[in-house]
């Protein structure tokens, strides 16, 4: 295991945590439902869908998607890649686009 391996794991390791897999899920599920169910409503509630925000819609649903049910990659940059350190405030502020 490499020096860079032991320092990713260190830095997720405060993210195990139950309850917060649990609601990044959620909020993953929550995000992809209303987007599912509604995609015009869902765009207009969020100020509609830009060159930059979508695109990180899609990643921050997959990473917590990966996240949430337990899956850690291999390599290191894979976990820096789908990091929820990133995804997780990007749901939120999607849902509080949605619905504040």
């Amino acid at each position: 295991m490499s020096k860079i391996d032991r320092a990713v794991k260190l830095i997720h390791a405060p993210l195990s945590v139950l309850p917060l897999k649990l609601l990044a899920i959620v909020m993953a599920l929550t995000i992809t439902g209303l987007l599912m169910w509604e995609p015009r409503q869902f765009a207009e509630d969020i100020g509609g869908f830009s060159a930059g925000l979508a695109p990180l819609m899609i990643w921050a649903t997959c990473s917590a998607m990966i996240f949430g049910m337990g899956f850690v990659p291999h390599r290191w940059y894979f976990q820096v890649f789908f990091t929820p350190y990133i995804a997780l405030p990007i749901l939120l502020y999607i849902l509080g686009l949605r619905f504040l």
